[in-house]
């Protein structure tokens, strides 16, 4: 605990908690809007922390760690957590008080975490979420009882309605929290005995209190001898105890750490006993009735794909108005600056470079905010978590984990998170491999792309009366690239990341309902990065190159003539050659260089062209769409786009490595240069072949405008 002078108080906590346990709800709760989301020094997990004034001076800094089962930590983000609890980083505070968030209708599989942070002498509180789910489910907890068993705080929440969340801040903000009780499980001998001799020479020769001796004696005892024999500072005396001790072991026929593991459970069991008591509410309850459903092995996938296929049909039919009203404002802006300002450059470079640019991608944006409302609406209902246990069946065949697709889905709002979430997969090559094939899920920056040739090219048709084609187009894509990643992971696991995937241990959170504030959130924040992304890097990339369109000058020149013959039209023709067998041009050319900043500068590319084409009223919404439709080459008459050239752009775009942030991270999460230059190696190849393949297919079939 940190003071300034006599007034203020600074009070440093910790949140950790199973997975799936509400840890999440708990801390905007605490917190609301007052977060920040960075990474860890040196390591890629992500450091979410945020504050709340307690009220007479005292400050409440918060820590919310990646979630984890136990202090013996098997992934990357259980040992960050492990060691920021423990007081391991320096680069973290060290922690004044703990809550440990414990889901009450799971209570006997969080207690082991909450058994292990009393061990080490922490000052915790047990914050008991989720109490009305349980009651649903049949089980009332006695929150007094679980006090007097566990020697600690427990409060009862209900953080998505605030229920307990001002009693939590207030035990936060106190001037102390009540010192951990005594370790109440206890050891049968011979075990118990010789875990107090070590635990007390160990105390004997340094400054452990008796409580963090007697955890560090657990620890040594349960060290396979391969590791004891490489801890060189061990003593002798203690070294030569350990060893003494693994040899009456072996030859009692006695495992430390399965002792350890059963005598923490036999009293975690009994606490949950007398602390749980069973309503009136017996047999199947609704959630099990639910799960019988979205969980069947038949049912469930096709449950998976009607959910999915609505999710893209809604993006289509509920943003076509929100993204008009978005397109008439440009235009209006447009119109009005072009009305103002005499002919010239200036007019020009706002008009063309600026308004038509960022408007051709900000268009998109109600689309963009109704795929992270749908995600948003998933993962909260507990709905995502089935999702993960119905596909691992699926991604099992083809050698990939359970857990990759949490990642995997990630991916689809954007590859960076996606690959940084592999580092809840244990084994290295399973992590290795989901971050290889994430980059194949069509991200958001994608969705304008799509859109806006889907919008231009696919008709308006209905297929067998539910569904559009436009809509069906979008879904076959986003289908495509996870199949793909499919068919690659397979290829990966069979050859130089061979291995046998493990089988899936998920606990399937209970179904709640959606949080409109936190799915708000999420929403704000994702188009708050939507904006900043259009306001910044794809303004000047319009600019930029409304400058290497426009120059250099050609007097009398048509505009066509002028893209044609500019800096730009010069990079687009040095690629053409390239790009020609997939039926592209120049002009496409130049969207694919561009678009090596973020994919959805193509959408910005194609604007800020077309509207040094189009006049002053070109280059957003309908209009983009229009003049793609009527363009032709000069000299042949051929048309630019016709349906084939936007689908095999389309497929270009699910298939290729088109990020550069993506690639950034790629090497920061792998320490070097190799995995990503295998993952832009085999995208790059993947997309060019398929989109041969598609065009000449295509174009043998006679599909065209």
């Amino acid at each position: 605990m940190r003071e300034a002078g006599t007034k203020k108080r600074s009070v440093v906590v910790a949140l950790v908690g199973n997975p799936n346990t509400g840890k999440s709800t708990v801390f905007n709760a605490l917190t609301g809007l007052r977060q920040k989301v960075s990474n860890y020094p040196g390591v890629t997990v992500e450091k979410k922390t945020g504050h709340f004034d307690a009220g007479g001076g005292v400050t409440v800094e918060i820590f919310d760690l990646p979630g984890t089962y136990s202090l013996t930590p098997r992934s990357p983000d259980e040992a960050l957590a492990s060691d920021v609890l423990l007081g391991r980083r320096s680069d973290t505070p060290p922690v004044d008080r703990v809550v440990c968030v414990v889901d009450a209708a799971n209570l006997e599989r969080n207690l082991l975490l909450v058994s292990q942070i009393i061990d080490r002498g922490l000052p915790v509180i047990v914050a008991l979420t989720m109490v009305d789910r349980a009651l649903d489910r049949g089980i009332r907890l006695d929150a007094r009882l679980l006090r007097e068993e566990l020697g600690v705080p427990v409060i009862p929440l209900v953080a998505s309605s605030g229920t307990g969340v001002p009693e939590l801040r207030a035990a936060l903000a106190a001037p102390a929290v009540e010192a951990p009780a005594a370790r109440r499980w206890r050891l049968a001998e011979p075990v118990s005995r010789m875990v107090l001799d070590l635990a007390s020479a160990l105390q004997s020769r340094s400054a452990l209190s008796a409580d963090a001796a007697h955890v560090a004696a657990l620890d040594l005892l349960s060290l396979p001898p391969a590791e004891l024999a490489s801890r060189t500072s061990l003593e002798g005396e203690i070294l030569a105890l350990i060893r003494s001790a693994h040899q009456k072991c072996d030859f009692l026929g006695i495992d430390v750490p399965s002792a350890v593991v059963e005598a923490r459970y036999a009293w975690i069991r009994r606490v949950s006993a007398r602390c749980r008591a069973r309503t009136a509410l017996s047999g199947e309850t609704l959630s099990d009735r639910f799960d019988s459903a979205l969980t069947h092995r038949l049912w469930g996938p096709v449950i998976f794909l009607a959910v999915m296929a609505l999710m893209f049909q809604s993006i289509f039919s509920w943003a076509t108005l929100p993204m008009e009203w978005i397109g008439e404002a440009f235009n209006w802006a447009a119109r009005g600056i072009a009305s103002t300002l005499p002919r010239g450059e200036l007019r020009e470079l706002i008009v063309h470079g600026g308004i038509a640019g960022v408007a051709a991608v900000v268009t998109f944006l109600p689309q963009i905010l109704l795929l992270f409302l749908f995600l948003g609406i998933l993962e909260e209902s507990g709905y995502m978590a089935r999702a993960a246990y119905i596909m691992d069946r699926v991604m099992a065949r083809f050698g990939l984990h359970g857990k990759s697709f949490i990642p995997l889905l990630s991916s689809f709002a954007c590859a960076i998170p996606g690959i940084m979430a592999a580092r809840t997969i244990d084994n290295p090559k399973d992590r290795l491999t989901t971050m290889l094939v994430a980059p194949l899920m069509s991200c958001s920056a994608r969705l304008p792309v799509y859109t806006l040739l889907i919008g231009a090219f696919i008709p308006h048709r209905a297929i067998l009366g539910v569904l559009s084609l436009p809509a069906l187009t979008l879904f076959s894509l986003y289908l495509l690239g996870l199949l793909t990643a499919l068919a690659v992971a397979t290829l990966f696991k069979k050859s130089f990341l061979k291995g046998d995937a493990p089988e899936l241990l998920i606990e399937l959170p209970p179904y709640r309902m959606p949080s409109p504030g936190s799915i708000a959130r999420q929403m704000a924040d994702r188009a708050m990065v939507f904006l900043k992304n259009a306001g910044t890097i794809i303004l000047a990339a319009s600019i930029v190159l409304w400058f290497l369109a426009s120059h250099p000058r050609m007097e009398g020149a048509s505009p066509s003539d002028q893209l044609q013959h500019s800096y730009a039209g010069w990079g687009g023709r040095m690629v053409e050659p390239v790009i020609r067998p997939l039926g592209f041009d120049w002009k496409i050319g130049i969207g694919l260089l561009t678009s090596l900043l973020q994919r959805e500068v193509f959408v910005s590319t194609m604007g800020t062209m077309y509207g040094l084409q189009g006049g002053d009223e070109a280059g957003t919404g309908e209009s983009l769409a229009s003049l793609m439709r009527a363009d032709r080459d000069p000299v042949t008459g051929i048309p630019t786009f016709t349906v084939l050239t936007a689908l095999c752009i389309m497929v270009y775009y699910v298939l290729s490595m088109q990020c550069l942030s993506t690639i950034a991270v790629m090497r920061r999460e792998t320490n070097g240069w190799k995995w990503p230059l295998v993952q832009i190696s085999y995208m790059t190849a993947l997309a060019y072949g398929a989109t041969f393949v598609l065009y000449r297919v295509g174009t043998a079939l006679g599909i065209g405008g």
